[in-house]
C-alpha cells in the first residue's frame, strides 16, 4: 500500500493502480457521505408523512405544577409549558399576584427615591436662601457703609468750602492792614 491506495498487480513487473477499482471506492465514498448528510432530515420527513407522532406530548396534556418554572434560566423554559401555565387560571392568577406585587414594589422604590430627591432638593434650595440672605446683608452693609462716606464726604467738601471762604475773607482783611505772603517776598 502507499499512501491510501490499494496497489494492485503485485512482485515485479511495473505494476500501478487499477482506475476501476478506484472509482468503486470513490463510488462507494460519495454514498456514504451523502447518506450521512441527507439521511436524518431525509428519515424525519417520511416519519411526519408516514403519520408517527412527535416526541413531544400536546399542551392539554402537560402536568404545569410540578414543573418549577421561575427556577429555571429563560433559555431552557419550554413554551409548551408556559403556554399551558396562560391557561391554568390558578397560575395565572399567582403570576399575576407577583406582577402585581413587583410592580408594586418597583413603585414604592421609584417614591422613596423621588422623595430623597425632592428632599435633597428641599435642603438644597434652603441652604441657597440662606446664603442669599446672608449676601443681602452683606450688601446692605456695604450699601449703608457708601451711603454713610458720601454723606461724611460731601459734609468734609461744605467744611472746606466754608474754610476756603473764611481763609480768603481774613486773608483780604490782613491784605489791607498792610500784610504780605511771605513766599511772595521771595520768589
Amino acid at each position: 500500500m502507499t499512501g491510501g491506495l490499494v496497489v494492485v498487480g503485485g512482485g515485479g513487473g511495473g505494476g500501478g493502480v487499477n482506475p476501476t477499482l478506484v472509482r468503486v471506492i470513490m463510488a462507494v465514498m460519495a454514498l456514504g457521505l451523502a447518506g450521512y448528510i441527507v439521511g436524518p432530515p431525509l428519515y424525519w420527513h417520511l416519519a411526519e408523512a408516514f403519520g408517527r407522532s412527535s416526541a413531544c406530548p400536546p399542551c392539554t396534556a402537560c402536568d404545569c405544577s410540578a414543573q418549577p418554572l421561575l427556577s429555571l434560566p429563560q433559555e431552557l423554559i419550554n413554551v409548551s409549558f408556559t403556554d399551558c401555565a396562560k391557561r391554568d387560571p390558578e397560575v395565572s392568577e399567582e403570576m399575576d399576584k407577583n406582577f402585581t406585587d413587583l410592580l408594586s414594589e418597583e413603585l414604592k422604590l421609584r417614591e422613596k427615591e423621588s422623595t430623597d430627591a425632592q428632599h435633597r432638593a428641599d435642603v438644597t434650595l434652603l441652604e441657597a436662601k440662606k446664603l442669599a440672605s446672608q449676601y443681602q446683608k452683606e450688601a446692605d452693609k456695604c450699601n449703608s457703609g457708601m451711603d454713610t462716606c458720601e454723606e461724611a464726604r460731601e459734609k468734609a467738601e461744605a467744611v472746606l468750602l466754608e474754610q476756603k471762604k473764611l481763609t480768603m475773607m481774613w486773608e483780604q482783611r490782613a491784605r489791607q492792614r498792610g500784610w504780605k505772603k511771605p513766599h511772595a517776598l521771595q520768589r
